[in-house]
């Protein structure tokens, strides 16, 4: 799937996008976002970077670690959620200092070392290039830097790998298809099989220059957190 059909994708989703994550993750998906922010190490005072942002749930959530001494910058490349995340900001955080940016996630328009903590939600599994996407990441980060990645993965026990295809064949693609939006969520599946394990994005965060890097799994594995820490 190339980068314009993945950006429509993503346009069609975005109004119903917050509506679908509470549904499909029975409310879940907060939790595992804190867990994302926690684990970037982003505090009081940081310049920040939100990658693949959507409609803002990560960039509000590094906000508010930040405090009003910080900046995030919230970057995805879909305009239509970007404009959701504005809308929402303006009603729910209208004091923060939050960026707005319209950009690619392989091609950053940010300077070298810029940023103390980095997030990505549901993003990686999205790129057409996750190593390339990494390099960025990478770049964009001081020294010493963390950044931590939150995405599906496909289960490594038989079972809830079972579930899980059950769940998105069952739940997911009807409910999204009572929403006018089967299409748009039946991409998950194909996605999965394509996304690399958790050993393996370990495998590519060091072959991009981090430091270190650890995978947890969170949801019985059907979740995972990446982080990696730039040195």
């Amino acid at each position: 799937m190339t980068n314009t059909e993945i950006r429509a994708i993503f346009d069609r989703i975005a109004p119903k996008y917050d509506q679908l994550n509470d549904w499909l993750s029975l409310g879940q998906h907060r939790i595992w976002k804190e867990m994302a922010v926690k684990w970037s190490e982003a505090k009081p005072g940081d310049t920040c970077i939100d990658l693949c942002c959507g409609s803002g749930d990560l960039s509000f959530r590094l906000s508010r670690r930040v405090g009003s001494t910080g900046k995030v910058s919230g970057v995805d490349f879909s305009p239509e959620l970007l404009l959701v995340a504005k809308q929402r900001s303006q009603y729910l955080y209208p004091q923060s200092a939050l960026a707005w940016v319209e950009a690619d996630v392989l091609n950053l328009p940010f300077a070298d070392n810029e940023f103390d903590a980095a997030t990505m939600g549901y993003g990686l599994r999205n790129v057409t290039d996750i190593r390339r996407s990494l390099q960025e990441i990478h770049r964009v980060l001081k020294v010493g830097a963390k950044a931590a990645i939150l995405d599906f993965h496909r289960p490594s026990n038989s079972t809830m790998r079972a579930f899980q295809q059950w769940y998105l064949e069952n739940l997911v693609v009807p409910f999204s298809a009572q929403m006018g939006l089967k299409e748009e969520y039946a991409y998950i599946s194909p996605s999965l099989d394509r996304f690399p394990t958790g050993a393996e994005q370990i495998e590519l965060a060091r072959q991009v220059g981090f430091a270190t890097a650890t995978h947890y799994a969170i949801a019985n594995g059907m979740m995972g957190i990446l982080v990696v820490n730039k040195s």
